[in-house]
């Protein structure tokens, strides 16, 4: 190519002497060999793949786990952002059929939809066989989100749990291969894994102590790693707090049941651990772990005692003066987990003493045994009243317009249990039955679940038993399959309830709107 280039600027286009001819064929000719020269190593620095994940060159360290690799603050097992890693099952195939309605009078529907999610599940749970003879790292990591869709989804009633329990002994090698950082996993393998494994302790049920002790030591090796990600720390943590929730009894030895893991939560959410500085993210799911645990203990363990020099001080009042810290930080997650613990914290102290009929009136309980009033934490907790209602009507331009909505949303259910002594009320329905909650336990239980579950939350809810039986969910019988006409006078937009919530909503903006721009005059005459 060169060459032909030399003759086009020499040959015929103009005359040149022989001796600028071979200083020009010399320029070229080292034009051409300098792209073929070695260049001198340049700098590594940190760069996109194409998963968005930020990654390094240098990102083994001796045990063969990646460490300096980097992942979104949003990062989640349910994302679909890897490519071809399905392991041959497409995402479309493992979509449940919708079962031919001109066959409804030959085949029962639920029968039918039971048979398909079993024959699913098992078909992706043969995955996990393959997880540790895959060399690529992107198969793998598309592995383990085809198992926590399956499992989610697929495994419900006890045909789905005994077909994971068959394939458990698989899956827990495979996501114990990962945690181990053999085969150079990815932290994002390494967090599926996780989920992974906090999704199965759901599915398999409460009374199995023998996963519990499995998984205590491989999750707290990575929760004390300061080296790991802080996402892959954070789904460590998830899951080790919902395997001793779900699946733990009183029966595991000292230093290894639920209380040991509580103790855990509290040292991680502190701004230093083991010598480091600990992630925001971090901090804000060990308290997120803490408030979990702490709905499986009594009262008064979370919030008895009037001073440090109580014998049986509460767990949640040691911990009052790093709450009040964590609100003043600029994290909203951190800011809200905090929020959270201190909502519990209170209203446990708030139920000392009281059966549920005097916990009921509003008036008694300020002024009997549960109130903070002659405590040694009684200024602390005015102090954390006063920053909860600042955060519920905070406003500027350093907060986007939906992370204010939210944080002031937030804050407010908090200011209703923390300021007047009101509790939180929230009903989760479903077709067929609901779920109503009153307290913070409840709520604390069910966004930790649900946070659990993703996409699979509805289903497990209403097809497993566990969960049933925590949140003391009510069946109405009403949960039989609708035709086509019926899912058209019921669940369209154009449907009598749609225009009834519709209507209901326009109201309601009518309201907002006049309340806005409604004013006094300066004679007190309304305008």
């Amino acid at each position: 190519g060169w060459v032909d280039t030399y003759d086009t600027l020499v040959g015929n286009s103009f005359t040149v002497r022989d001796t600028e001819k071979v200083v020009l064929y010399s320029a070229i000719s080292t034009m051409a060999s300098h792209g073929r020269e070695k260049k001198a190593k340049p700098q590594r620095r940190k760069k996109k793949n194409k998963d968005g994940l930020i990654t390094s060159q240098d990102t083994t360290d001796d045990d063969g786990v990646l460490r300096d690799m980097e992942l979104p603050d949003d990062w989640t097992v349910a994302a679909s952002s890897v490519g071809s890693s399905n392991f041959g099952l497409d995402d479309d195939d493992l979509l449940l059929e919708d079962i031919d309605e001109n066959n409804v009078e030959e085949v029962n529907r639920s029968i039918a939809a039971a048979a398909a999610r079993a024959s699913k599940l098992a078909d992706a749970l043969s995955i996990a066989t393959t997880i540790t003879s895959e060399k690529r790292a992107t198969k793998r990591e598309g592995g383990y989100r085809v198992l926590f869709k399956s499992i989610t989804q697929y495994a419900t009633s006890n045909e789905g749990t005994e077909i994971l329990e068959s394939k458990w002994d698989v899956v827990l090698e495979a996501c114990l291969y990962t945690l181990q950082g053999k085969g150079n996993s990815t932290p994002a393998e390494q967090y599926a894994a996780c989920r992974v494994l906090e999704a199965s302790s759901v599915v398999l049920g409460e009374d199995r102590d023998d996963i519990a002790e499995k998984l205590n030591g491989p999750l707290k090796k990575i929760i004390n790693a300061t080296g790991r990600v802080a996402q892959v720390r954070s789904a460590a943590l998830r899951c080790l707090a919902m395997v001793h929730f779900i699946c733990g009894t009183n029966c595991l030895e000292e230093g290894e049941d639920a209380t040991a893991v509580l103790t855990l939560c509290e040292k991680v959410s502190a701004e230093s651990y083991r010598g480091e500085t600990v992630s925001p993210i971090l901090r804000a799911t060990a308290l997120d772990c803490w408030a979990l645990l702490g709905t499986t203990f009594s009262d008064a363990f979370i919030a008895a005692g009037d001073s440090d020099e109580d014998y049986n001080l509460g767990q949640g009042l040691q911990l009052l003066p790093l709450l009040a810290e964590c609100l003043d930080s600029t994290d909203q997650s951190l800011r809200r987990s905090a929020g959270e613990c201190v909502s519990l914290i209170h209203e446990c102290r708030l139920n000392l003493g009281m059966d549920e009929e005097e916990a009921a009136n509003r008036t008694e309980r300020a002024y009997r045994r549960g109130s903070w009033d002659g405590s040694e934490w009684e200024v602390l907790m005015d102090e954390v009243k006063q920053r909860i209602a600042e955060l519920s009507v905070e406003s500027g331009h350093h907060m986007s317009k939906k992370d204010k909505k939210e944080q002031r949303s937030t804050f407010r259910d908090f200011m209703s249990t923390i300021v007047d002594d009101e509790s939180p009320e929230e009903i989760v329905n479903w077709r067929g039955g609901k779920v109503k909650l009153n307290s913070w336990q409840e709520i604390i239980k069910l966004n930790f679940v649900r946070h659990c579950l993703q996409g699979g939350f509805q289903v497990q809810l209403m097809t497993n038993e566990t969960l049933q039986a925590i949140f003391g969910a009510v069946f109405d019988g009403s949960g039989m399959p609708l035709n086509q006409l019926e899912k058209r006078m019921y669940m369209s937009k154009t449907s009598e309830a749609a225009k009834a919530a519709d209507k209901a909503m326009t109201k309601q903006r009518r309201t907002r709107t006049n309340v806005k721009n409604h004013f006094l005059t300066a004679d007190g005459e309304d305008i």
